[in-house]
């Protein structure tokens, strides 16, 4: 079974910067999609970013476009997660996603349509 290996996250400050990473434990593992959630106690798994392995296109959520930046590697087959500016209310677990099949643009930020999740990674900013 192929894990996603997440990395990165932290202790911030407001107005700080951290960079997550994500790869699957299997090189040969290729997808169509990989997404950013994130989830804080009480509260349900959220979109946060997307992209699309072929073509690099990206998606955000509203609260975080402008700030956070997506991309991935196709060499190493890794995904990223720029996060700048960060703010208190970003504070959650982040888990990466894959998606195996191409989705609709429709589909992007439903959590049900990703096949593989990463362990999550915990960010904290303080104010």
């Amino acid at each position: 079974q192929v894990q996603l290996v997440t990395s990165g996250g932290g202790l911030v400050q407001a107005g700080g910067s951290l960079s997550l990473s994500c790869a699957p434990s299997e090189r040969t593992f290729s997808s169509a999609a990989m997404g950013w959630f994130r989830q804080t106690p009480g509260k349900e798994r959220e979109f946060v970013a997307a992209i699309t392995w072929r073509n690099a296109v990206t998606y955000y959520a509203d609260a975080v476009k402008g700030r956070f930046t997506i991309s991935r590697d196709n060499a190493k087959n890794t995904m990223y997660l720029q996060m700048n500016s960060l703010k208190p209310e970003d504070t959650a677990a982040y888990y990466c996603a894959a998606r195996v099949r191409a989705y609709s643009v429709d589909e992007v930020r439903q959590r049900a349509v990703y096949n593989y999740w990463g362990q999550g990674t915990q960010v904290t900013v303080s104010s």
